[in-house]
């Protein structure tokens, strides 16, 4: 592991994944525009920026959580150098940057993408203290491209595999120099993919067909580009003006650009619906007889993952089949169906300044939705328990579930935009880590439709619940979204929770076990005895002022929150207290004054 260390630098790594995902970003709309093949949906380029998006805010709290934020502040060494991170550190960095994409990889390309940064990871954990860094890197890369293979059930050349195997091939022949460094590697793949993207309109006759190159191997390249900046500093190689930019054909009725008015199906050669899941708590054979039994039922299967977790895609026309796959090898959920027929028709209407809605099916399964205008407003609220949940929903808010170790993904987050079918939708991510999620999803869904996003930053549930309160659908957005932010920001907010490990916090010292008490993001109060932690959280809320307290018990409470209660109706009786069952986790209370 010491040979990781001297290998791989984590500020490069925090680098490559913030300039990979703000290239995808910047290249976003060109990828989808080149996304013929396998269906001609136009979602590859937002596909695979979603997953980076995933994997980087993955990246990021766990760099928080490490200790290790200075990195995660500006891509660079900040106020860690390098020398600082143990090897520990840098493989529970990488593994999470795997999971964070594993879990929020996004359609085929995006699946693929999860599978390549996963093996990337797993083979620099098996680096030798004598591994040079450029054998180190092409073996990587090498092995990448191999995973990649074996993933998908039926591999087809001129995509993304047959650029990944050619900037694999032009690494090991890089590495064998035998001055060769890292840069140098990643140089030499970076304009070996660019050379084979050019060529797969040679391998792939639906591109020719379309003059365009492959899209899910243009997103690698600006990966790759991207990898040769983070060493180098050097900018990208220029695009070829060749690539272009086209529009996605839609199959329509003779009334040149308009939807089928006769309710029949734009035409899909292929299966009708894309299906993916997460599977949990599955064997090696498990997901092998799955592979197996989803090969039969469709095509562009691809399947990724280890130790237990999944990542299955696949195109299919019987969708219950493939989930009844599922749950014969182990337990699916987060599940999502898009029916091709209908993201055709949120093309055509977006071409004639309509938008797509996503709905969800009487199963709570996402879906690609019905083609209408969007109307209204909507809140998006991250909710990190049971109880919580209840109390967003009945403040009218679409709920996506999330808190400490569950948080969720920018791709969620977008889902329950479009879910909501709304023209303007406020997000209120409740949690510090999950804001930029809630950003990159506000930016994509704006991008993709005509509907106006904001994002309310509140920074804890509490936060959420003053801004909800003030919501108001019948004034103007931006009013609106100034209220929420006003009331979130002026929400003073506690917790209390309990220590797992021995650390050195802002209120001193603290061993595993010990109460810890949160004020304004900060620990405050170490101590033994919960209440007496509680009461003084509160105390030095209410120390400016504060007319109502609000406390929200989490599922290991007891009778703490009612006691709390009884202690500020006590000793501020001018002071209103409002006691809710929130049911999160690792947090017995939560509390704000306002």
């Amino acid at each position: 592991m010491a040979g990781l260390a001297q290998s791989v630098r984590l500020e490069v790594v925090v680098r490559f994944v913030d300039l990979a995902t703000d290239a995808l970003a910047d290249a976003r709309e060109e990828i989808d525009a080149l996304n013929v093949f396998p269906v001609p949906d136009g979602d590859t380029g937002t596909n695979m920026f979603l997953t980076m998006s995933a994997a980087r805010e993955s990246l990021r709290e766990s760099l928080t959580g490490l200790g290790l934020a200075g990195i995660a502040a500006d891509g660079h060494a900040g106020r860690v150098h390098a020398a600082e991170v143990t090897p520990e550190q840098l493989v529970a960095a990488l593994r999470a940057l795997a999971r964070g994409a594993l879990l929020g990889a996004r359609g085929n390309s995006g699946v693929i993408l999860a599978q390549m940064l996963g093996a990337v990871t797993g083979h620099l954990e098996g680096v030798r203290p004598d591994s040079r860094a450029a054998v180190l890197v092409a073996g990587a890369l090498a092995e990448a491209t191999r995973a990649s293979y074996e993933a998908v059930g039926d591999p087809v050349e001129g995509t993304i595999l047959t650029v990944a195997r050619a900037a694999s091939d032009a690494a090991l022949a890089a590495a064998e120099a035998p001055r060769a460094r890292s840069r140098d590697v990643y140089a030499a793949a970076a304009e070996a993919a660019h050379e084979a993207l050019l060529r797969t309109p040679e391998l792939l006759p639906a591109l020719a067909d379309a003059g365009v190159v492959d899209a899910g191997g243009r997103g690698l390249s600006v990966i790759l580009d991207a990898a040769d900046t983070a060493l180098t500093g050097r900018r990208p190689l220029s695009t070829p003006a060749r690539l272009g930019r086209r529009t996605i054909p839609v199959p329509t009725s003779d009334h040149a650009g308009a939807p089928t008015g006769d309710g029949a199906e734009p035409e899909h050669a292929g299966p009708a619906y894309e299906v993916m899941f997460l599977l949990d708590g599955s064997s090696d054979d498990a997901v092998r007889a799955l592979r197996g039994r989803l090969a039969d039922l469709g095509d562009s299967l691809v399947v990724v993952g280890t130790d237990g977790l999944w990542n299955v895609h696949v195109h299919v026309d019987d969708v219950g089949a493939a989930i009844e796959a599922g749950v014969e090898a182990g337990r699916p959920h987060q599940i999502r169906v898009t029916h091709f027929a209908d993201r055709a028709r949120h093309d055509q209407a977006q071409d004639h300044g309509h938008t797509h809605a996503h709905a969800t099916d009487p199963e709570g399964v996402a879906t690609a939705g019905r083609t209408t205008r969007p109307h209204g407003r909507a809140v998006v609220a991250v909710s990190a328990g049971p109880g919580l949940e209840k109390l967003f929903g009945e403040a009218g808010a679409v709920v996506v579930p999330g808190g400490p170790g569950e948080r969720p993904s920018a791709g969620m987050l977008l889902d329950a935009v479009r879910r909501t079918g709304a023209a303007e939708v406020v997000i209120l991510p409740n949690d510090p880590d999950s804001v930029r999620a809630a950003e990159v999803a506000a930016r994509t869904a704006e991008e993709d439709g005509d509907v106006r996003v904001a994002v309310v930053p509140s920074r804890a549930q509490v936060q959420g619940l003053a801004a909800l309160a003030v919501h108001e659908p019948g004034r103007a957005f931006g009013q609106d979204v100034v209220e929420m932010t006003a009331a979130a920001r002026h929400c003073r907010h506690g917790a209390v929770t309990e220590a797992v490990r021995r650390a050195i916090t802002t209120a001193g010292p603290c061993e595993a076990g010990d109460v810890l008490g949160v004020v304004s993001g900060d620990f405050a109060v170490v101590g033994q005895d919960r209440l007496v932690v509680a009461v003084e959280v509160v105390t030095r809320l209410l120390g400016v002022g504060g007319e109502l307290v609000t406390i929200v018990a989490g599922k290991d409470a007891g009778d703490l929150g009612s006691r709390l209660a009884a202690h500020v109706e006590h000793e501020h009786p001018g002071v209103d207290v409002v006691t809710y069952d929130g049911g999160q986790s690792r947090y017995p209370l939560l509390v704000s004054v306002e």
